[in-house]
């Protein structure tokens, strides 16, 4: 398999020699569908790893996002790794996890069943457990997550990581994916499977934990961001920074913005420019450009209010690129280093 090179990612001089949650271990990323969550936690870990760091990507939504983002197969319930730095730098791994395989891997690790647990997979019971019982399910899932973290404590042959970066649920799921031992109150009032949730939830409210959240700058995405940080806080999870995804390039200064709101752009000289770089000018040209401008313009103002709200949740705020090429693995390098520069890894 492929792996990508990590010394791709290159920040500017300026940017600071470490980011801003030094001490975090595991950084859960959310947004609102369509924000682009999965490449902002890609993002993350790859500029985590670039400092020289081994970072765990995992996701637990069954996309393969993260096999999409860097090129590779469809990854297994095994850590992969997808990037690498040259010279005993950083490492980034990735790993997809299925409630399936963490209940076969739950059963082995506490009950020692081996065969047995392949046999109940084959009735159907594994399937069962954790469709029926959602709380369930997500212990399952947050457990694996605990497990990448707490062997930087006790692993002696496993593995160990610097950090683990987790593409987690929706906004709209977070506080309920995340408070686990409250899922399972009608459950599991006592046994592993509460005592592992109970455990769960020593890390998640930790300060070695921090919940980020992608929005773009739109108003719902922007409500329901505030909407999930009211959550997480009255929870009593720990609310990281707010990523400003798909952001779109400036094409007006300011002073130009305001003349094109008030329809005040210089028409004449807009034309004498048009026939200097040699385009056939017709009005219907001018015209659509100006509307263009116009529309740009009101566009960047209701921008500009969505901002505002932002800077009223009081959180770390970062800003991420539209990238007119779309992503892939060099456009995942370009955010990695902005995040870099940004002070967020």
């Amino acid at each position: 398999m492929p792996v990508a090179t990590l010394g791709l990612v290159t920040a500017d001089a300026t940017a600071p020699e470490t980011g801003d949650w030094p001490e975090v271990r595991l950084h859960v990323v959310t947004g609102k569908g369509g924000t682009g969550k999965t490449t902002v936690a890609a993002a993350l870990a790859l500029a985590i790893a670039s400092r020289g760091q081994r970072v765990l990507l995992c996701e637990v939504e069954g996309r393969q996002g993260i096999a999409q983002l860097f090129d590779v197969p469809p990854l297994p319930y095994e850590e992969t790794r997808v990037a690498s730095a040259p010279d005993d730098g950083g490492d980034l791994y990735a790993l997809a996890i299925d409630p399936e395989s963490a209940l076969m891997e739950y059963l082995a690790m506490y009950y020692r069943l081996g065969r047995a647990g392949k046999a109940l997979d084959r009735f159907g019971v594994i399937d069962f457990a954790t469709t029926i019982a959602p709380g369930v399910r997500d212990v399952l899932l947050t457990g694996k997550v605990y497990e990448a973290v707490h062997r930087n404590r006790r692993g002696k042959n496993a593995r160990q990581y610097d950090a683990v970066v987790l593409d987690a649920p929706p906004t709209g799921r977070i506080a309920q994916f995340l408070n686990v031992n409250s899922e399972l109150a009608g459950l599991a009032k006592v046994g592993p499977i509460r005592s592992q949730a109970d455990t769960v939830m020593t890390l998640l409210r930790s300060e070695r934990t921090r919940v980020h959240l992608v929005t773009v700058l739109e108003d719902m995405p922007v409500q329901e961001t505030a909407d999930g940080i009211a959550e997480l806080t009255a929870d009593g999870l720990p609310v990281g920074g707010v990523v400003v995804n798909l952001v779109r390039s400036k094409e007006l200064s300011d002073p130009a913005r305001a003349r094109a709101l008030a329809d005040r752009l210089p028409r004449k000289a807009i034309e004498t420019d048009l026939h200097k770089a040699g385009l056939d000018v017709t009005p219907q040209l001018v015209d659509g450009l100006l509307r263009e401008a116009r529309e740009h313009a009101e566009r960047r103002d209701l921008e500009d209010a969505q901002r505002e709200r932002i800077a009223e949740l009081e959180v770390p705020t970062y800003e991420l690129p539209r990238l007119a090429e779309g992503i892939d693995l060099g456009g995942l390098y370009e955010l990695a280093a902005d995040l870099i520069e940004q002070g967020m890894a």
